[in-house]
């Protein structure tokens, strides 16, 4: 099982050094600026689902590995959405086929950073020593489903427990936002659970649902959205409302980082033949790119942070998404480009006073070569931490190498979970600030800081910078 002195340096001296370090941030309160976990889940507060709904439905990141594996996307779904005969197979007999799936294949995930995560909340959240294999798999299920039933388990309870300061969810423009208003209610919550206004199907005129979207955007936002300037004004409203209920930043993700504007009449033009279905893909891009660059306009007037993270091919396998839906762990990286591509968006706000911009990517060719220099340069832009298929110990340890001696630890976002896993935040915020400390050891070691200054930054990380960057 995982040691005390997990992911810190392998020689005696930068161990000891990125103890003390990560002793100053260890047990300092979560905040998560970005993630996926709904905020119904915290307003319902009921019991947790079974292990396998729980720890292996949700989690693309086991998911996508497992069917590598040969595991069937059946067994890697709830019943429900498997399409499970319930006649044949209960939800509760599917749950533990699934788990015993994940325990056949246990010992192929050694070495990813999903063996790491599931086996520290197994042994920490759980109280799990043994190993999982084929032979311990039931006795593991049962034992975590037996905690599952403890008033202590349940999520309000685990979000207490975790010393989760601030978790931001993800929400469509059109959602009401109930269950935050539900929250905010609470006369025993603490915790600070705010929306993040995420407006992508809307800004995606070539996709054939675009005009349905626009609709319900119009019927939400009591706005006539037949004309661009209706759009404008509709998005306007519903950033607001979500303003008014507690969100500090807006979330954007698509194939390319292309925002530049398009003359007025151009995009009235390309707007109306989106609707009819007549504009080509060009002319859809084209205005999807000035949707963009209208978002950030809005980020400058508002003072929203505006996050980015382009460069995925979504739904890469046809039948998976038909089947299965999105988010099934078919989601493909693609090469970026950055500097040409966010030029017209920085010369506009890049210096502005209320403008902040955090770029994700999961494509490292960019780190040092475009996203390091403009984050070096523009006080608007910040680098997101790795995010994705780059937030495992090794890639989090590149990433700060390529990015610090031209951006400093002070341009960059602060840890973010990216997670549908509500069970996995502790964890990966924990695997966070462990590597961040045995970075900044090697940086001490190799006297290029002083341990005063490697503590004062190890905390700005965890605190003082989401805080800064989320306007928290």
């Amino acid at each position: 099982m995982y040691r005390p002195d997990r992911l810190f340096p392998a020689d005696p001296r930068g161990r000891e050094v990125a103890r003390r370090i990560y002793g100053r941030v260890r047990d300092l309160p979560i905040i998560s600026p970005h993630g996926h976990v709904e905020a119904s889940f915290l307003a319902e507060n009921k019991r947790l689902p079974n292990p396998a709904e729980l720890l292996i439905y949700p989690d693309h990141y086991v998911t996508r590995l497992l069917h590598t594996l040969g595991i069937s996307m059946d067994l890697l779904s709830s019943s429900a959405a498997a399409g499970a005969d319930h006649a044949r197979a209960s939800g509760e007999d599917h749950a533990r086929a699934s788990w015993a799936a994940l325990a056949e294949k246990w010992k192929f995930l050694r070495g990813t950073v999903v063996h790491y995560w599931l086996s520290v909340q197994l042994q920490e959240i759980f109280g799990i020593e043994k190993e999982l294999s084929p032979q311990s798999a039931t006795s593991i299920y049962d034992q975590i489903e037996a905690k599952l039933g403890a008033e202590d388990f349940l999520p309000r309870r685990l979000f207490d427990r975790f010393d989760i300061s601030v978790l931001a969810t993800t929400d469509s423009p059109v959602d009401d936002l109930g269950a935050h208003e539900q929250l905010a209610k609470l006369p025993n919550f603490s915790g600070q659970v705010i929306p993040t206004f995420r407006p992508d199907p809307f800004l995606e005129p070539c996709q054939r649902e675009w005009p349905r979207y626009i609709e319900q955007l119009s019927q939400v936002a009591e706005v006539d959205c037949g004309s661009y300037g209706g759009w404008v004004a509709a998005m306007e409203n519903r950033r607001e409302y979500f303003r008014k209920h507690g969100a500090k930043s807006t979330d954007h993700s698509h194939l390319t980082a292309h925002a530049a504007p398009l003359e007025g009449a151009e995009a009235q033009r390309i707007y109306t033949a989106a609707l009819t279905g007549t504009a080509s893909r060009e002319e859809a891009d084209a205005l999807r790119g000035h949707m963009l660059f209208e978002m950030a306009r809005m980020s400058a007037d508002d003072g929203l942070t505006m996050t980015l993270h382009p460069g995925i091919e979504r739904s890469h396998h046809q039948a998976t998404l038909q089947r299965y839906g999105p988010d099934t762990g078919h989601d493909i990286p693609v090469q970026l480009e950055l500097t040409r591509a966010l030029k017209p968006m920085l010369n506009h706000f890049g210096t502005a006073a209320r403008f902040k911009l955090v770029v994700f990517t999961v494509d490292e060719t960019v780190y040092s070569r475009e996203l390091a220099p403009l984050a070096g340069f523009y006080p608007s832009v910040y680098i997101g931490a790795p995010w994705w298929f780059l937030d495992t110990s090794d890639a989090i340890q590149r990433w700060r190498s390529a990015i610090t001696e031209t951006a400093g630890f002070y341009k960059t976002s602060g840890f973010i979970d990216d997670t549908r896993a509500f069970v996995s935040i502790p964890v990966r915020h924990d695997m966070a600030r462990r590597i961040d400390a045995s970075y900044l050891a090697r940086l001490v070691t190799e006297e290029r800081l002083t341990e005063p200054e490697a503590h004062e930054i190890a905390h700005d990380l965890v605190e003082a910078i989401p805080r800064s960057v989320f306007n928290l």
